[in-house]
């Protein structure tokens, strides 16, 4: 398209105001980017467990725990979120090797540490904020704050869209299972708003809100051409072209989804063993709950959706808590209910996208924003640890079986190989044959990138 500004404004009046919306179709085609270089994987499943998962309790066992258990640290204790800091606590689960890589994990997790020789994990995490919402922002952005785009959002700006008929970043939700920061912790930021996160929640009878016509679809795409009649006036008034266009994309994308999402969410021809593998049938309905998140993620991949992501919910049933996993007391109750929730499920979403020739393609992230102490907080509980936690990844690439990096003794500083959010999305934009350095965006005057000034791939843990 032509830069200057009386060509995009005529080619957008002729698109506003053509037949069935024709013209604009095209601008909402699905429609695949170049790449930097050749890809690993096509889409990413980020597990996020809000709340911060104790990693010294699951994928980073310390035995000297165990020794030093209701001594006091040695060396100096870092300032925590709530300075109610107890003594060494030993971890209630017990350590072993899983798999014929031998990775060590705890019993925290019995399925998913069936998955051993699937998974990478990473054991020097860091995180720059050890409270839940800058945690969550800075984990899903680089950034601690609103406004910044979210990495599902540059994942589809950079990609485009495989699938016209469904966005390209879906968000799978329920009632508690929004992070503290809000909505905006998936939000486009000053990207396009087309790429930002569709909501489907999966509590309510209709996954996306108004899915179902109201009226017909002669009606729609009458209400529709009246709108771009209206936006491209506006347009032409404003000089709001790309604003304009998003919103248009956007319109169009909904109208194509009445007929998609009731279609993806109708699980009847799954078969029974399946759902039985995800945990429909699980006593513990929220099992079942987030068994149906995972399946339906599978689909979505299925169906070239670039970046989907998960929600847990809240155990205890009380509504108000949407950081689960943040157990300062009873930590031993709290995460084995959290642990039960995810894992069947999990394991059965890593084991169904291998059977299908998708796990290759697929880059699943199972990670919070930051760890847990090795030190009680009061009696049982443990309080926030950004200096050194656990994530793991899987598929698109990544070389099952092994580790990067590692914490101190006591789990409680990264001390080798230390990894930072920006090397997480360096290594997750790469896989997806982006140059995380290159992906960038021009706004207030600078280059901004996903991964800000920072980020190194992480390569050890890649084929």
């Amino acid at each position: 398209m032509s830069t200057d500004p009386f060509c995009r404004r005529r080619f957008m009046q002729l698109g506003f105001g053509s037949l069935g919306g024709l013209a604009l179709s095209q601008l909402s085609r699905a429609e695949e980017k170049p790449h930097h270089h050749q890809p690993k994987a096509r889409s990413v499943i980020l597990c996020y467990m809000s709340g911060g998962v104790s990693h010294v309790d699951s994928f980073d066992p310390k035995p000297r725990l165990k020794e030093l258990h209701g001594k006091e640290m040695p060396g100096e204790v870092l300032r925590t979120q709530f300075d109610n800091n107890g003594k060494i606590m030993q971890s209630p689960w017990q350590a072993k090797k899983y798999g014929q890589s031998g990775l060590e994990m705890t019993d925290l997790f019995p399925h998913i540490s069936g998955c051993a020789d699937d998974i990478a994990l990473v054991r020097s995490m860091t995180a720059n904020f050890s409270e839940h919402a800058q945690g969550n922002f800075f984990m899903h952005t680089g950034f601690p704050f609103l406004g910044s785009p979210t990495a599902g959002a540059w994942v589809n700006y950079g990609l485009g869209s495989v699938n016209e008929n469904l966005p390209g970043y879906v968000v799978l939700n329920n009632k508690t299972g929004i992070p503290h920061g809000g909505k905006s912790v998936f939000g486009s930021g000053f990207l396009p708003a087309t790429t930002g996160a569709s909501f489907f929640n999966l509590d309510q009878e209709e996954v996306v809100s108004r899915v179902k016509p109201r009226r017909s679809l002669k009606e729609q795409r009458t209400s529709l051409e009246f709108l771009k009649q209206l936006d491209g006036a506006f347009a032409q008034r404003s000089a709001a072209e790309r604003d304009v266009q998003s919103a248009v994309e956007n319109y169009e994308t909904a109208f194509r989804m009445q007929s998609a999402v009731p279609e993806l969410m109708n699980l009847d021809k799954e078969p029974a063993y399946l759902k039985r593998a995800y945990g429909f049938e699980h006593q513990d309905p929220l099992v079942a709950r987030y068994g149906q998140q995972c399946m339906v993620a599978r689909r979505l991949v299925e169906q070239g959706v670039r970046f989907v992501e998960l929600s847990c919910s809240n155990f205890k049933g009380d509504g108000q808590r949407p950081n689960p996993w943040d157990q300062h007391g009873n930590l031993p109750h709290g995460h084995q209910e959290m642990a039960r929730q995810v894992d069947q499920p999990i394991a059965a979403l890593i084991n169904d996208l291998k059977q299908r020739g998708l796990l290759e393609s697929t880059l699943i992230i199972f990670t919070g924003e930051f760890g847990r102490t090795p030190f009680s907080q009061g009696n049982n509980g443990r309080d926030h640890n950004p200096y050194g936690f656990s994530l793991w990844m899987a598929g698109g690439g990544i070389k099952g079986g092994s580790v990067h990096g590692a914490t101190d003794d006591l789990g409680y500083h990264a001390v080798e190989d230390k990894a930072t959010v920006y090397d997480l999305w360096a290594t997750v934009l790469h896989q997806l044959g982006m140059d995380h350095e290159k992906l960038t965006y021009r706004y207030g005057g600078r280059d901004m990138r996903l991964t800000d000034v920072h980020g190194n791939v992480m390569t050890k843990i890649l084929h």
